[in-house]
């Protein structure tokens, strides 16, 4: 397997341009799968206090032979905590269940506007950050909207937005945002739902013209948009074949029939709407 490249973030620090996501993977099982994954060379690791399995993640990461300054630990602020004490709060219960001494990424996980205090919330990031318990803030599911007035109240622009990207939603305009703002794209659900993207015809054509797996395509489309896929799985070999994407590169013209695949969001998450607490 070829080495994992990494993308710059604007605050000095970088991620490698593939993650594992752990929704759902949880209890001994999901310590043990994530422990796979390290032990597979996955090093950003992605949770939040909502997936309830940040005790998961935080074990495999202390259980692990791989150094703990390698892995990127990321969580996620949920809404209940909204505010900036609440925040404070809410960070502490995730050092908890982690068991770990610091964050590496924290996120706001929506912005929840009706609610409208996630501003407030990532002036509590900031002072996270600069007392040392988390290394890079950003956000997660945010409109252009929501990054500017971040930007314009707080003085910091967000390292990295989380949100769905998939070939059936490419999130082209908010990409186009997050390389003018300088903030690195993350892809949630980077697959879809799986099943019906992995049987699409240009999909398959592509897996059979590099002698790679549908899911293969997908994860290498991500990387070359200039995205970071999260795929999740439990699986050691799955996860193996959704890292192993460094050694075959799709043409511009393959990118751009994947990208042709848009029909808009798979998921009940539009941010202006959506709430998550």
């Amino acid at each position: 397997m070829t080495g994992i490249p990494t993308l710059a973030l604007n605050d000095g620090h970088s991620l490698p341009a593939v993650g594992l996501g752990t929704y759902k993977l949880d209890g001994d099982e999901g310590t043990e799968a994530v422990k796979s994954a390290l032990a597979t060379g996955y090093r950003l690791l992605d949770t939040a206090l909502n997936y309830k399995n940040e005790d998961a993640v935080g074990r495999a990461v202390r259980e692990t032979d791989v150094p703990r300054d390698e892995i990127i630990v990321t969580s996620k602020l949920p809404g209940r905590f909204h505010g900036y004490d609440e925040t404070l709060k809410a960070f502490e219960e995730t050092r908890t269940n982690l068991g770990l001494e610091h964050v590496d990424l924290y996120l706001i996980h929506w912005p929840l506007p009706r609610i409208d205090k996630y501003v407030e919330s990532f002036k509590a990031f900031a002072k996270l950050r600069e007392e040392g318990l988390v290394t890079s803030i950003g956000v997660s599911n945010f409109t252009k909207e929501h990054l500017e007035r971040v930007r314009d109240e707080t003085g910091i622009v967000p390292a990295v937005n989380q949100v769905e990207l998939h070939p059936y939603f490419p999130q082209a305009a908010l990409r186009a945002v997050h390389a003018d703002l300088g903030i690195v794209t993350e892809s949630w659900s980077p697959i879809g739902k799986q099943s019906e993207l992995l049987t699409e015809d240009v999909i398959l054509e592509v897996a059979k013209a590099h002698e790679v797996s549908p899911t293969q395509v997908v994860v290498r489309w991500h990387v070359q948009i200039g995205a970071i896929p999260l795929p999740k799985s439990g699986d050691a070999g799955r996860q193996r074949e959704n890292l192993d994407v460094f050694g075959f590169e799709l043409t511009d013209e393959e990118v751009a029939r994947i990208s042709g695949l848009e029909r808009g969001r798979l998921w009940d998450g539009d941010p202006e709407t959506h709430e998550e607490f």
